[in-house]
């Protein structure tokens, strides 16, 4: 096989750096068809997106999984209180017979007001 009849014979040699230097310099606008201000408007547009995108996860946890969350372990700290009370007061004990049972039902009632 010849180097003339290979594929490599026709890649010219990488730029030097007085070659690469004396390229005519182009600013970012004027290779795009994106004006500066199209750019700042959609860089905005972006981040009023992303601002509203994280108000709107900011309302999901105040308004829903916090109250949601402290009421399904306030109940289940009122329960535990409840039970150390009866065992300390009145010679009873208090067992949880099926703790899955007992999550579940905490749960569906903290959900039954929202």
């Amino acid at each position: 096989m010849s180097i003339s009849s290979s594929s490599y014979a026709n890649i010219q040699a990488p730029p030097t750096a007085e070659e690469v230097d004396s390229l005519p310099s182009s600013s970012a606008g004027s290779t795009t068809s994106v004006s500066p201000s199209e750019e700042e408007e959609f860089i905005s547009d972006a981040e009023r997106e992303w601002r509203e995108s994280l108000q709107q996860l900011e309302l999901l946890l105040t308004m829903v999984l916090v109250p949601y969350m402290g009421k399904y372990f306030g109940r289940r700290c009122a329960y535990w209180a409840w039970g150390r009370i009866m065992e300390w007061k009145y010679p009873v004990s208090v067992e949880i017979t099926s703790s899955k049972m007992f999550k579940a039902a905490g749960a569906i009632e903290a959900a039954a007001s929202l």
